[in-house]
């Protein structure tokens, strides 16, 4: 029988852990021949989801927990708990219910199919109009300025990947790898299941916007060096466009030189405005040499204060 592993990472979840874990179970069950593992790995929740999480494992050895000694962040929790799974095929599944658990059905149908890799695309979402209209900008975004692989539009990462899929992301030994955007450089064919988006059922997200820029960010230095040939460009036409209006200035001013005063305003808007661009390109290559930073020294994922139903 084969070995289905679901992962969950989750910090202050305590609203939403029993449910999940039970309409986990109950999909499963409707699975024949098939094995399973819930881990759920806790990124040092300050809630009760740990001790939740404890009387669910006590019960069903099929559960089990990692409890992180702290919180690790967004990323290297996730990745952790990835790569502490053994199933043939694994399954990351959030625990706020706005990655539907119903389509894991549906994803081990098409794996059965020969896919190696299932993808869960969002044809509507039921978020926030703001909220929507940003994600529909980035993913836009990080598609155009992808350059060696295609990306896939509305796509959060939630789906199957098969033990050969996360074996690949392992040996890259990177800390904060972009997953779905490794699937576009693997060049598997990717089966898609769409599905409306719900809204979180209990609590709020524990994302803060800055968390979401380092995401965002994270696709586009790992994927693309276009916005560093932009920067590049954009200096260029910037002088260009400055010797252009210099010459053009001293022109009218020797044509009109008593009348013709070029005041202070041009100078200081000018300066301004070429500072923001020298800013913006400065924060571009900045983001790239962060990532290189973290790439060169990388120290651990994770600490693990505490494993619960892991064999020894």
């Amino acid at each position: 029988m084969k070995l289905i592993s679901i992962l969950t990472p989750c910090y202050n979840e305590e609203d939403n852990i029993r449910n999940v874990y039970t309409r986990v179970k109950e999909i499963i069950s409707g699975l024949r021949n098939y094995r399973y593992e819930h881990i759920f790995i806790d990124n040092s929740s300050r809630d009760r989801t740990v001790p939740i999480l404890k009387e669910i494992a006590a019960q069903d050895k099929n559960v089990k927990v990692i409890v992180n000694m702290k919180n690790f962040g967004v990323y290297r929790s996730p990745i952790h708990g990835l790569f502490q799974t053994r199933g043939d095929a694994v399954i990351p599944l959030a625990a706020d219910f706005q990655d539907p658990p119903e389509l894991i059905s549906e994803f081990v149908k098409k794996w059965e199919e020969g896919y190696k890799i299932v993808a869960a695309v969002k044809s509507q979402s039921l978020e926030s109009p703001i909220m929507r209209g940003l994600r529909n900008i980035y993913y836009r975004t990080i598609s155009y300025l992808s350059e060696d692989s295609e990306q896939i539009r509305n796509f959060t990462g939630y789906g199957l990947y098969d033990r050969e899929v996360i074996e690949l992301i392992k040996s890259t030994g990177d800390h904060y790898p972009y997953v779905r955007g490794l699937i576009g450089d693997m060049g598997y064919d990717v089966a898609r299941v769409e599905y409306t988006r719900p809204v979180r059922k209990f609590g709020l997200s524990k994302n803060s916007l800055y968390d979401l820029y380092g995401q965002a960010m994270n696709g586009i230095t790992h994927h693309s060096k276009i916005p560093l040939r932009l920067a590049t460009f954009v200096g260029f036409f910037m002088s260009f466009i400055s010797m252009m209006l210099a010459f053009a200035y001293g022109i009218y001013k020797l044509i009109y030189w008593q009348s013709f005063t070029l005041g202070l305003a041009p100078l200081v808007i000018g300066l301004f405005f070429f500072a923001s661009v020298q800013l913006i390109s400065l924060g571009i290559i900045g983001e790239y040499i962060g990532a290189i930073y973290s790439r060169l020294f990388q120290r651990w994922l994770v600490i693990e204060k505490e494993r619960i139903n892991f064999d020894k």
